[in-house]
């Protein structure tokens, strides 16, 4: 798709970057768009459900801007005129590759341990978001941000049709209007507010009353880092008891691109005790923070490298202080983003 070029009045006087940059000057183009950098990128994410998707689809979307500013003539905020962009570019993007799925989306889940569970590689799977990457707009600004990326949210909007999607996050989200919204999109009014409608229904289904946001501020922070620690080294000492310990009586537990995935206590007790703290060699972990979640990144001993190596980030989703869902997402692919080496001594 084309872009759409912004509609409405403009206000204010022209930054002397933007007369640079239409004249070519690449550098102004650069500090326009720095600023913005991070939230549309954290708005690709939302759209695409990959970082890796994600940072594509910027790298597109801003290369288009950059050839399109000539016609963009101030009419709206260059901020709309490029949520306008990335939003069009992602469109393209999830037209092409399809949803992101978790395998709760594939099947049901497993009673008990399935030691045979070769990694799927011909779905696209849903991806964490490294908190590094949501930026610092003060405690107001940061709480909208982590839950707009929770892992319910970011699934449950892989549900939705490209333009309901792009909709709820352009509205709910980033605070566009209905109007705004159907120039960007260009449709009317009445689409805009239909899918809105739409996909205000699906998210509903999908998404828990209480965002993570929510259920972490009722925790207090050193219990938090305590529940995070105690998983880990529950991990690393392959006590079983300890975590099961931790976990909710309908705890959920899933290792994309693994399709198998467990549901209630005792099919993840026998999953925790045959599996990563059976059949695997020892673990390291490194703390992190994904989607809004604390997150441990795992690390699993190589012989051969004489080293622990990168091999999932596990995110957290509590309630109260107990986790209900580890989402461990299994890949060395996934490390970079996160700025985590590849590799523990």
């Amino acid at each position: 798709m084309d872009e759409v070029l912004p509609t409405s009045s403009a206000t204010g006087v022209e930054e002397p970057d933007l007369a640079r940059a239409r004249a070519g000057d690449g550098e102004a183009f650069t500090r326009l768009v720095e600023p913005l950098r991070r939230e549309l990128h954290a708005h690709c994410y939302r759209m695409l459900g990959s970082t890796h998707d994600a940072d594509d689809a910027l790298q597109d979307a801003l290369l288009r801007a950059w050839r399109g500013l000539g016609r963009f003539e101030g009419r709206s905020s260059l901020r709309s005129w490029l949520y306008t962009v990335a939003t069009r570019t992602c469109l393209d993007t999830a037209e092409s590759r399809g949803r992101r799925a978790l395998p709760v989306d594939l099947g049901p889940a497993s009673d008990r341990a399935v030691l045979d569970n070769p990694p799927v590689t011909d779905v696209a799977w849903l991806g964490p978001y490294p908190d590094e990457g949501l930026g610092d707009s003060g405690p107001a600004g940061r709480y909208a941000q982590r839950e707009a990326v929770e892992l319910a949210f970011v699934a449950a909007l892989q549900h939705l049709p490209g333009n309901q999607r792009a909709a709820l996050l352009l509205f709910e989200v980033l605070g566009f209007s209905a109007a705004e919204i159907a120039a960007m999109m260009n449709t009317s009014t009445t689409s805009v507010n239909s899918a809105l409608a739409r996909a205000r229904r699906v998210v509903a289904e999908k998404v828990p009353a209480r965002t993570q946001q929510q259920a972490l501020r009722l925790i207090d922070d050193a219990r938090l880092r305590q529940v995070v620690a105690d998983y880990a080294g529950a991990l690393e000492r392959g006590d079983a008891d300890t975590m099961v310990a931790l976990l909710t009586e309908d705890v959920t537990w899933s290792m994309p691109p693994f399709p198998h995935w467990y549901h209630g206590i005792e099919a993840v007790r026998d999953f925790v005790a045959r599996v990563p703290m059976g059949d695997c060699p020892p673990w390291r972990h490194l703390t992190t923070g994904a989607n809004g979640q604390p997150a441990v990144a795992c690390y699993l001993w190589d012989g051969g490298a004489g080293a622990h190596a990168a091999w999932a980030i596990n995110v957290l989703t509590l309630r109260g202080d107990l986790i209900r869902e580890v989402t461990s997402f299994v890949g060395a692919e996934h490390f970079p983003a996160f700025g985590l080496p590849a590799s523990l001594p």
